[in-house]
C-alpha cells in the first residue's frame, strides 16, 4: 500500500507540475499578446486624440511586451539568471506559481515543433513594436507643438494600422502555437497518466485481495464518507456532540489533520454558535454559519445536517460547503453596483443595437431625464457632431475594431440646453467576440473649457494689464506687418517707457505700482483701433504696433496723445501720482521686416529720449542702435566692474560753516574705466538700478567706506563722520542690516562714525519692512539722514522716525541764495522746521561767499560745496585731518559726533 501511495504522490506531482507548466504558458501567452494588442489600440487612440492617459497607457502595454521580450532573450541564454527572469515576469503580473514551469518548457522544449513556432512568431514581432514605440515619440512630439492636423493625424493612424497587420497574425500565430503546445503537453500527460493509473490499478488489485477481509468490517463507514466527498463531511455523535470522523475536504477546511479533529466537540468549530444537532423535531437542519478555521481565519459555510445510523449508534452527518469565495463575489458585485451608481460621470450600458437599458444616477443628473424614460432611447440620439451635424458611424465602427472609443460631442438636455460633453465608448463582447454591450461613459466638460479658454488668454496676455504678452505681441505683430506687406502699407512700431516708475514703486510698493500699472495699460488700450496691437513686455515698458498708415507721420497725433494721457495724473489708493513717458517709434518696413528688429530700432529711440529730456519722443534713426549697443556693451562691462578693482571712492568735504573746519565727508562713488575713462555715476548708476546690480554696488561703497574709516583711525587721524548714499531697494532688503553690522564688525568701525543718506523721495510712503530696518539702524547707532530735502512730496511724516537725524537742503535751493526770495524763504523754513524738531542741517552746493553768509544767518552750521573743496581722495582727506590731531569740539562743529 505504502508503494502505491508513493506512485500517487508521484503521478500527482509529476500532473501538477506539467499542469503548472501548461497553466504558465498559457498564463504567459495571455498576458504578452493581450499587452501587444492592447498597446495597438492605446497608440491609435492617443494618435487620434492626444490624450495623455493613452500615451501613458501605451508606455505601461509596451513596458509589458519588453519585458516579456528580456525574460525571452534572457532564458535563451547559456546560463540564464532564472529569479531574475522570475522578477521580470511577475512585474508583469504573471502567475509567480506558474512561471517556474513555463520558463522549464520554453527552456527543455524549445526544439519542439509547436514551442519552436511560437518562438520565432514572437521573435517576428519585435520590429514592429519597436516601430510602434518610434510611432509615439513622434505623435507626442507632435501633440507638443500644437494639436496636429487631421493629416498628420491620419498619416500616423495608417501608419499604426499597417504596423498591427504585420504583427497581429504573428501573435496569432504564437497564440496558437501556444495552444498546441499546451494540447501536447497534455497528451503526454494523459498516456502517462493512464499507463501510470494502469500500473497502480495492477498494484492496486494485488493488495486488494490482501486488503479485503480487513475493510469489510469498516465499509459502511468510509461508503458514508465518501458520499458527499466534494464537500466537507463530519461524522458527530448524537448523544456527545462530538466528531467521530471526517474527511480531506473537512480537514482542508477546518485546518487540521484527523488525528487532530476527531474527538473534538462539534460545537467548538462555531464561534457565532452552532447549528441544532439534536431534538426529534428537527432530524435535518440547513444553516449558513461561520466556522472557524486554521489561525484567525473565519469561514462563511452552508452546512447540512441529517441524523443517520452508524451501525448500531446514532449519528450526526454535517455535509458543509464552503460559501466564503461567492460570499466574496457577491460583496464585490454589490460594491461594483454601488460605485456605479455613485460615480461622478454619468454612465448608460447599451444592448448591441445602441439602445440604452440602463443608467446611473449621474447620467440622470446630467441629461435630465430619468432611467425609465432614457431604456430604449439609442445613445446617440440626444448627441451631436461639434459643429451640430449627426454622429456618424466612424464611432461605432473605431469601437467594434479596436473596442473603444473617445471624443469630444455635443449633448443636449431635457429642457433644451446644450453643453459640450467627453464621451466614452466601449464594447463588452460575448464569447463569440462580437459586441454584446455598449458603455457610455459622459462628463459635461462646460467648466473645462472654459477653463481651458481662460488658460489660453493667460498664455497670451499679461494677467496685470490684460495687454497682450510679449511673445503673442510678436506673433500678433507678425501676422499684421503680413498683411500690410501685401496690401502695400507702412507701419509703426512704440515702444513706451515710463518716467519715474520705479521711484513709485520703490516708494509707495509693488502693490501699488502694479495698480498704477493697470491704469495705463487702459490708457494705452484707449488708442488703438481694431488693426492695431498693445502689449506690456516688461516692468513699465508697452509696445503698440499702429497698422495701416500711409506715411510715418501718419502715427504721431496718437504718440502726442499717449504722451498727454500718460502725463495726467493718476489716482491709486487715494494719492495722485503724476507720470510722463517717453516713445521710441520705428517704422515698417524702412526701419526693420519683423516685429523683433522693429522693437529693437524703436527701444534704441526710446533710450534717446531718456538720454535728452523725457516726456517726449523719438524717431528711430541708424545712429540711435549704435548708443544702445554702447549702452549694452557698458552693462556688460559693469557687471566686471567690482570684481575689476575699477570703482574707488572719493569723498566731499563737509565743513563747519563757522570755523570751516572739516567735520565730515560724503562717500562719492566713481568708476575709472580702463579705457572710457572716469565714467560719471549719471550714466551708470541708472544702469545698475535696470540691471539690478544696485544692491551689490551699495554693499561695495558701504564696505570701502567702514575700510577706509578704520584705515583714517590706525593712522591717529581725528574721528570722522563718513556718510554714504544707499538705494531705497537697498534698504528694503531683508539683510540689511545684519549685512551692515557684520561689515561694521570686520572693520571695527564705530557704528556713529558711519551716516545713511536716503533721497526724500525714496524714504517717503516707506513700508512696514524699512521702518524695522530704520528703528533697527537707530538701535545699531547707524544714523541716518535725508538727501535732497524739499523736492520731493510733501509729507514729514517721517521726520518723526528716531533713525531721522540730519536734513541735507538740496542745492537746487542753495543757487538762488540770497537773490532769490522764495529760495530764501524755503531755506530759512527748512532750517527752522529742523531746529524745532531737534534734527541736524547740512547744506549743499555753497559755492559763493554770499551764499554761506546767507546760510549763517538763518542758522545753518554746516555744508559742503565746491566754495570749500571738490570732492578729494582719501590722502587729501587725511592731510586735511592732519592739520589737526584733535577732533573738534562740539561748540565748535556740532555734527562731529553723532549720537547712537
Amino acid at each position: 500500500m505504502l508503494l502505491i501511495v508513493l506512485l500517487v504522490l508521484v503521478l500527482t506531482w509529476i500532473a501538477l507540475q506539467v499542469q503548472v507548466a501548461v497553466a504558465g504558458l498559457l498564463n504567459g501567452e495571455s498576458i504578452w499578446s493581450k499587452a501587444e494588442k492592447q498597446a495597438v489600440i492605446d497608440l491609435y487612440a492617443y494618435a487620434e486624440t492626444g490624450s495623455a492617459n493613452h500615451l501613458a497607457a501605451f508606455r505601461r502595454q509596451v513596458q509589458i511586451v519588453a519585458d516579456y521580450r528580456v525574460a525571452r532573450d534572457a532564458l535563451a541564454s547559456a546560463e540564464p539568471n532564472y529569479r531574475a527572469i522570475e522578477q521580470v515576469l511577475v512585474r508583469t503580473g504573471a502567475l509567480r506559481e506558474s512561471i517556474p514551469g513555463g520558463l522549464f518548457v520554453l527552456r527543455h522544449f524549445a526544439r519542439t515543433p509547436y514551442i519552436h513556432n511560437a518562438l520565432e512568431s514572437w521573435r517576428a514581432t519585435d520590429a514592429g513594436m519597436d516601430e510602434l514605440q518610434r510611432l509615439a515619440v513622434e505623435s507626442q512630439a507632435a501633440y507638443a507643438t500644437g494639436a496636429p492636423s487631421a493629416v498628420q493625424r491620419a498619416a500616423i493612424t495608417r501608419r499604426i494600422l499597417a504596423i498591427n497587420q504585420h504583427i497581429a497574425p504573428l501573435t496569432d500565430v504564437f497564440s496558437h502555437s501556444i495552444a498546441l503546445g499546451a494540447a501536447w503537453l497534455a497528451r503526454v500527460l494523459f498516456w502517462a497518466v493512464t499507463m501510470a493509473a494502469a500500473l497502480m490499478i495492477g498494484i492496486w488489485l494485488y493488495f486488494a485481495r490482501r486488503a479485503m477481509r480487513e475493510l469489510q468490517g469498516s465499509e459502511s463507514r468510509y461508503r458514508t464518507l465518501l458520499e458527499g466527498a466534494q464537500d466537507a463531511i463530519a461524522v458527530v455523535d448524537a448523544g456527545s456532540g462530538r466528531i467521530l470522523e471526517i474527511n480531506q475536504a473537512a480537514e482542508h477546511m477546518i485546518g487540521g489533520s484527523r488525528q487532530q479533529i476527531c474527538g473534538r466537540p462539534f460545537v467548538s468549530l462555531f464561534p457565532d454558535g452552532p447549528p441544532k444537532l439534536d431534538g426529534a423535531d428537527a432530524p435535518n437542519t440547513h444553516a449558513d454559519v461561520a466556522l472557524a478555521g486554521g489561525g484567525e481565519r473565519v469561514r462563511h459555510v452552508a452546512i447540512s445536517l441529517s441524523r443517520n445510523q452508524w451501525g448500531e449508534r446514532t449519528v450526526q452527518l454535517a455535509i458543509m460547503r464552503d460559501m466564503t469565495e461567492r460570499l466574496r463575489m457577491e460583496e464585490d458585485r454589490r460594491v461594483a453596483a454601488e460605485a456605479l451608481a455613485n460615480i461622478a460621470e454619468g454612465v448608460l450600458i447599451a444592448d448591441a443595437e445602441h439602445r440604452i437599458i440602463s443608467g446611473n444616477a449621474a447620467a440622470e443628473a446630467l441629461t435630465g431625464y430619468s432611467t425609465s424614460e432614457l431604456i430604449g432611447t439609442p445613445l446617440d440620439a440626444l448627441r451631436s457632431q461639434l459643429n451640430g451635424a449627426p454622429l456618424d458611424t466612424a464611432p461605432w465602427q473605431e469601437v467594434a475594431y479596436i473596442g473603444h472609443w473617445q471624443g469630444r460631442v455635443q449633448s443636449r438636455r431635457k429642457d433644451g440646453r446644450s453643453y459640450p460633453e467627453r464621451l466614452s465608448l466601449s464594447a463588452i463582447r460575448a464569447s463569440d467576440g462580437t459586441p454584446h454591450r455598449y458603455v457610455a461613459v459622459f462628463d459635461d466638460i462646460s467648466e473645462s473649457e472654459a477653463y481651458q479658454r481662460q488658460l489660453e488668454h493667460l498664455a497670451m496676455h499679461d494677467p496685470l494689464t490684460a495687454l497682450l504678452n510679449r511673445a503673442a505681441f510678436e506673433r500678433e505683430a507678425a501676422r499684421s506687418l503680413g498683411e500690410m506687406r501685401i496690401r502695400g502699407r507702412m507701419a509703426a512700431m512704440l515702444f513706451i517707457d515710463l518716467d519715474g516708475f520705479k521711484a513709485v514703486n520703490d516708494s509707495y510698493g509693488h502693490a501699488f505700482g502694479d495698480q498704477l500699472l493697470q491704469q495705463v495699460g487702459q490708457r494705452v488700450q484707449s488708442q488703438i483701433a481694431a488693426n492695431d496691437r498693445a502689449g506690456r513686455i516688461g516692468g513699465d515698458e508697452f509696445t503698440l504696433l499702429l497698422c495701416d498708415l500711409g506715411t510715418r507721420d501718419e502715427a504721431l497725433p496718437v504718440v502726442r496723445k499717449l504722451l498727454l494721457l500718460l502725463s495726467e495724473p493718476f489716482h491709486v489708493l487715494e494719492h495722485e501720482i503724476f507720470l510722463s513717458a517717453s516713445i521710441g517709434i520705428s517704422s515698417f518696413p524702412d526701419d526693420g521686416d519683423d516685429p523683433a528688429t522693429l522693437i529693437a530700432n524703436a527701444d534704441a529711440a526710446m533710450y534717446s529720449v531718456k538720454a535728452d529730456e523725457r516726456n517726449s519722443y523719438r524717431v528711430y534713426t541708424k545712429v540711435m542702435q549704435a548708443s544702445t549697443r554702447t549702452r549694452l556693451t557698458l552693462a556688460g562691462e559693469l557687471r566686471q566692474a567690482i570684481a575689476r578693482g575699477e570703482f574707488h571712492l572719493v569723498y566731499q568735504p563737509s565743513l563747519d560753516l563757522r570755523t570751516r573746519k572739516l567735520v565730515a565727508v560724503e562717500a562719492l562713488l566713481r568708476w575709472q574705466h580702463p579705457e572710457r575713462g572716469e565714467i560719471s555715476p549719471a550714466e551708470f548708476i541708472p544702469l545698475a538700478e535696470s540691471l539690478g546690480m544696485v544692491r551689490a554696488v551699495g554693499a561695495w561703497v558701504i564696505n570701502e567706506a567702514c575700510r577706509q574709516i578704520r584705515a583714517w583711525l590706525d593712522a591717529g587721524l581725528p574721528s570722522l563722520r563718513v556718510a554714504v548714499n544707499i538705494s531705497a531697494s537697498h534698504l528694503r532688503h531683508p539683510q540689511f542690516v545684519e549685512h551692515l553690522r557684520a561689515t561694521l564688525r570686520q572693520h571695527r568701525c564705530p557704528s556713529d562714525a558711519l551716516m545713511i543718506e536716503l533721497t526724500e523721495s525714496a524714504i517717503l510712503h516707506i513700508g512696514e519692512r524699512s521702518r524695522r530696518t530704520l528703528a533697527a539702524l537707530h538701535e545699531l547707532g547707524v544714523s541716518v539722514a535725508v538727501d535732497d530735502f524739499g523736492t520731493g512730496y510733501s509729507s514729514l511724516a517721517y521726520l518723526k522716525l528716531p533713525a531721522i537725524h540730519t536734513i541735507k537742503i538740496d542745492q537746487s535751493f542753495v543757487n538762488g541764495l540770497p537773490d532769490d526770495a522764495n529760495d530764501a524763504a524755503i531755506t530759512r523754513a527748512i532750517l527752522a522746521l529742523a531746529h524745532s524738531l531737534g534734527l541736524e542741517a547740512i547744506a549743499e552746493g555753497i559755492e559763493t561767499e554770499q551764499q554761506l553768509a546767507f546760510l549763517l544767518a538763518a542758522g545753518c552750521l554746516e555744508g559742503q560745496g565746491y566754495l570749500f573743496a571738490r570732492p578729494l581722495l582719501p590722502d587729501a582727506i587725511a592731510a586735511r585731518l592732519a592739520e589737526s590731531r584733535t577732533p573738534p569740539t562740539s561748540g565748535a562743529a556740532p555734527n562731529a559726533a553723532m549720537p547712537g
